[in-house]
């Protein structure tokens, strides 16, 4: 069991609730851990959900319904077709809309009596203080590490609570990293993964009630923190399978060396995120070449002689095969340097270009002195500039 840290809130600022709003809430009143006390912080709290997609969706939804009064809301995404798969806040009919919007229309068709903050940006080092400030928790529902170490390190700064969620395929985590009592995310992971070493769920996919489980038990740690229930995720995480059905977890210890709330912390602003997980170009480092769908279908047509190189996995390519592309997997890309002609330019490609970009690199790295060029984009630019018959996916 976790400890009992007490509420995030001030009980000075507490709202009273009305004769609706009792009848509203009676099934939390009537839990002696909540009451009228813990509804009363749900209404003055203020919660900032960063993402609104997988797990910033049941975040927000629950959240709304449980009458949280303010919700802040930080998106810069559109609403895509893909997206509806596992973001259960978006509908159909929101394809194209600002997700901040659509999130912002299913709220108040749940609680119309919440305030929804948009922030229709990037979250960046630029501007997370100063979004972030105020908010009395943040829930934590990006997809990329850059995003989460800098909410780690904006919440350790401004001294806020961060219910931090994950997923990928069908694993999920979930903690609470609240430096003031625990351990923060750089005390668990204190450096990023090498890059492409572990893909987006754009590129990797995910299980789509994956996020529903992770997301749900986001909103119940933000929960007690407001009503200052104990047994909360703080100095623990929690591992789901949702493949195997088994839940595990493992303690977690305040690293006395960590770099931003440890005793001699090294860290005191918000850094290049970017840079820190190694998605910028080295300083020195050569920048890959790209050519567009548009580029390429031009030079296949000119009869140009071209290597293109698919990257993908098996099960992917069966989805929108590339013609006449020769299929490479990225694990096996070094040692396979040996099929290149380094007399003929290389085209790699993948879903949408990034991993192709890793590829680039190993290859440089085996010593490759070739002309290596990305497909911008990657398959998913040529179904939709080239070849209409082709899905995107």
């Amino acid at each position: 069991m976790g400890a009992r840290i007490g509420s995030v809130i001030d009980d000075s600022r507490l709202p009273e609730l009305s004769n609706d709003e009792i009848s509203r809430y009676s099934r939390h009143l009537l839990l002696p851990e909540i009451g009228m006390e813990g509804q009363r912080r749900l209404r003055a709290a203020k919660v900032l959900i960063v993402g609104t997609g997988g797990l910033g969706a049941p975040l927000a939804l629950y959240l709304a319904a449980a009458g949280v009064g303010t919700l802040g809301i930080v998106d810069f995404d559109f609403v895509e077709a893909s997206n509806l798969q596992r973001q259960i806040i978006h509908g159909v009919r929101d394809i194209d809309r600002p997700k901040v919007a659509s999130a912002r229309d299913r709220i108040k068709g749940i609680n119309p009596d919440v305030n929804v903050v948009e922030h229709m940006t990037r979250l960046s080092s630029g501007n997370a203080l100063e979004i972030m400030r105020g908010y009395d928790v943040v829930a934590d529902g990006t997809d990329n590490y850059p995003t989460r170490y800098l909410v780690n390190d904006a919440c350790v700064l401004l001294g806020i609570p961060n219910v931090y969620g994950s997923i990928f395929q069908f694993e999920g985590q979930a903690s609470v990293f609240y430096a003031k009592e625990g351990p923060c995310y750089r005390c668990l992971y204190p450096a990023p993964p090498p890059p492409g070493l572990v893909p987006s769920c754009a590129e990797g996919g995910v299980m789509g009630v994956l996020p529903g489980v992770v997301g749900t038990i986001q909103a119940g740690e933000v929960i007690k923190l407001i009503t200052g229930g104990d047994g909360g995720l703080v100095g623990r995480l929690l591992l789901f399978d949702a493949w195997r059905m088994k839940f595990r977890e493992l303690r977690l210890e305040k690293d006395p060396v960590c770099p931003i709330c440890g005793e001699n912390r090294s860290i005191h602003e918000l850094v290049d995120y970017e840079q820190f997980c190694g998605l910028r170009p080295a300083q020195g480092e050569a920048p890959v070449e790209s050519l567009t769908a548009l580029e390429l279908k031009a030079r296949l047509d000119a009869g140009d002689a071209i290597q293109i190189i698919d990257i993908r996995e098996p099960h992917e390519r069966a989805i929108a095969a590339f013609p006449g592309a020769k299929p490479i997997p990225l694990g096996q890309m070094a040692r396979r340097i040996d099929e290149f002609d380094q007399d003929i330019d290389a085209v790699f490609l993948c879903k949408i270009g990034q991993r192709s970009i890793f590829a680039i690199r190993a290859l440089r790295e085996a010593g490759y002195k070739g002309r290596l060029l990305n497909l911008q984009d990657g398959v998913n630019a040529w179904a939709r500039d080239i070849d209409r018959g082709m899905p995107q996916y």
